[in-house]
């Protein structure tokens, strides 16, 4: 018959075992009691500033184009006008006398403002002026005219020179044409584009059907241009 022995476990065995049992429980409870903690806290704030630090650093630029029909052109003489008809650019006395292959002349000049930034500006097809009263019926006299415009970066007389001198950038019937192309305006008034505009009754001239050369006698017109500007 085979005895039984009994396993016997040291008091000091004993005694380890309970102890790690305890550093487990304890762990359990530690993390429980940190999150119950009190904490510092802090926060950073900060501003789009200047560089000075005592004001708003942005902001949106300007971009403001005006207009000088006075030749010659003196500072004080640069004006806006940004609605029809804007302002009223000279082509002579000898403009309301005209007759079949007579051409008139009449300057204007643009620059950016002070403080403006750089864009560029192009001539639109003209439209009659808001506001200013004429004699055509149907428009025939507006519809008959011919318009040519030259551009140079330098001051030049406004005469038919002025389209050798310079490039043109329009050349057709008034009511249908514009530039060509669009002319650079330097940031802060940093060059100036000077437009010269010849208006031309042809000697055969496109009529309504019907309508006779001589019916546009005593007839008046006032075309206004939008010089369109954007930035950039």
């Amino acid at each position: 018959m085979t005895g039984r022995r009994t396993a016997k476990v040291s008091r000091g065995t004993r005694r380890s075992s309970k102890f790690k049992a305890m550093l487990a429980g304890g762990a359990v409870l530690g993390l429980g009691a940190t999150v119950t903690l009190a904490a510092w806290t802090d926060t950073e704030w900060v501003f789009a500033g200047n560089a000075a630090g005592n004001g708003p650093g942005l902001g949106t630029s300007v971009f403001e184009v005006e207009q000088n029909v006075t030749n010659p052109y003196t500072e004080a003489s640069f004006v806006q006008n940004e609605t029809n008809p804007g302002g009223a650019v000279q082509f002579g006395v000898s403009a309301l006398t005209l007759t079949p292959g007579d051409a008139v002349y009449a300057p204007v000049a643009l620059r950016t403002v002070t403080g403006s930034i750089a864009g560029t500006v192009t001539l639109q097809p003209a439209v009659p002026a808001t506001g200013i009263t004429v004699t055509d019926a149907n428009q025939a006299l507006f519809n008959a005219l011919t318009v040519r415009v030259a551009v140079s970066a330098t001051t030049t007389t406004c005469n038919a020179a002025a389209f050798t001198a310079g490039t043109i950038i329009a050349n057709g019937p008034l009511a249908t044409t514009g530039a060509s192309a669009g002319q650079a305006l330097s940031a802060a008034g940093g060059n100036v584009q000077h437009y010269c505009f010849e208006i031309t009754l042809p000697a055969n001239p496109t009529l309504p059907n019907g309508t006779a050369l001589s019916a546009l006698q005593g007839r008046t017109a006032a075309p206004a241009w939008n010089f369109s500007a954007v930035s950039g």
